[in-house]
């Protein structure tokens, strides 16, 4: 079995995995990294998304190898000093989620959307979720969330 090799969270990991292996399977099952959810099997729900080199990306489309030697960022990598990324504080605020499975996803694909759009507008943000399923809030308090979290970042 090849071994992987990969920065998470900040620290350095590694591992043996099956050439088949998921990084979602790698992170959860390797890792004990819960965070990073598994929704759908199909890529279609975006609750798996974390960043591979500083995009988002959902997870259960790469396998483990192919982050091989990545810096990986999952839903725990954000909280600095035991307090919350203003992204997850701004879901809090809001009220952004509701069973809070997808909120993982959610969170992570609103920080890529951020740093790459300082600014966006409720289109942009509704526009750049569409790889992400919610199925309980109707997404208004989640674009709010956005919202606020670029503007506490800076945007």
């Amino acid at each position: 079995m090849p071994t992987v090799s990969m920065t998470v969270n900040g620290q350095a990991v590694s591992g043996e995995v099956e050439d088949r292996t998921l990084l979602v399977q790698f992170i959860r099952e390797n890792l004990n990294l819960t965070g990073t959810h598994v929704g759908c099997d199909t890529s279609q729900c975006g609750s798996c998304v974390v960043h591979v080199n500083g995009d988002s990306m959902k997870s259960c489309t790469m396998l483990a190898v192919q982050a091989n030697g990545a810096e990986v960022t999952t839903i725990e990598g954000l909280a600095q000093g035991g307090e919350m990324h203003p992204m997850q504080q701004a879901f809090q605020d809001n009220h952004g989620l509701q069973c809070g499975f997808c909120t993982p996803g959610m969170i992570m694909t609103g920080l890529d959307m951020v740093a790459k759009n300082p600014n966006p507008d409720e289109a942009t943000i509704r526009s750049e979720l569409e790889g992400n399923i919610c199925r309980c809030t109707g997404y208004h308090n989640i674009v709010k969330a956005v919202q606020q979290a670029a503007k506490t970042m800076g945007g």
